[in-house]
């Protein structure tokens, strides 16, 4: 089996959901972000990256995806909007919102997606916790929503399609389960 560092920082990326009480440095966000405009996209580059360091801005991301979780279909966001306890953000000092631009000829979902794998892995790679975060998005499907967007200067056009939380790791041991067998299908 061919091994190398990129496989490696692959296959021990894990989504951190305890983080410490400080702030990354500012060079390993900008690795971070740098390796997110790397991604590969079918042209243009049509995804805005919004970065949320803001201690009170975040808790206001939090309140609101929860607030929004209390109204929705699904019982189990239901459940976590409803639960005080929870943060959508893990407690992450950092929180990266991955936008694409809707006037985009073709569908943003999948730039966006790359884009944000991309900060990930280069986050693993340089030692940062991070975490792939749906719940945080529902905050734009609140009351309090085209509010926020203009707070994070979500340029006009732009969907929020992805986001990410980044710090550094609590703990240091993380498990790393078997995959799933029977993942693959060959046609040769």
């Amino acid at each position: 089996m061919i091994v190398n560092e990129t496989l490696k920082i692959i296959k021990q990326r894990r989504s951190i959901r305890s983080f410490k009480d400080e702030q990354i440095k500012e060079e390993e966000l900008q690795a971070v972000l740098e390796a997110g405009l790397y991604a590969p996209n079918a042209g243009g580059q049509a995804w805005h990256f919004t970065v949320i360091q803001d201690t009170e801005l975040l808790n206001k991301l939090n309140i609101a995806a929860k607030e929004a979780a209390k109204h929705h279909g699904l019982g189990h966001l239901k459940e976590l909007g409803i639960d005080e306890t929870f943060n959508c953000l893990y407690g992450a000092p950092t929180l990266v919102i991955v936008s694409g631009n809707e006037q985009s000829p073709i569908p943003l979902d999948a730039d966006c997606a790359a884009a944000t794998q991309n900060l990930l892995l280069a986050a693993e790679s340089i030692g940062l916790g991070s975490c792939w975060i749906f719940f945080v998005l529902l905050a734009f499907y609140s009351s309090q929503g085209p509010e926020l967007r203009k707070e994070l200067k979500i340029p006009e056009g732009y969907k929020p399609y992805y986001s990410a939380v980044f710090g550094y790791k609590k703990d240091t041991i993380i498990y790393v389960p078997d995959r799933k067998p029977d993942l693959i299908t060959y046609i040769r």
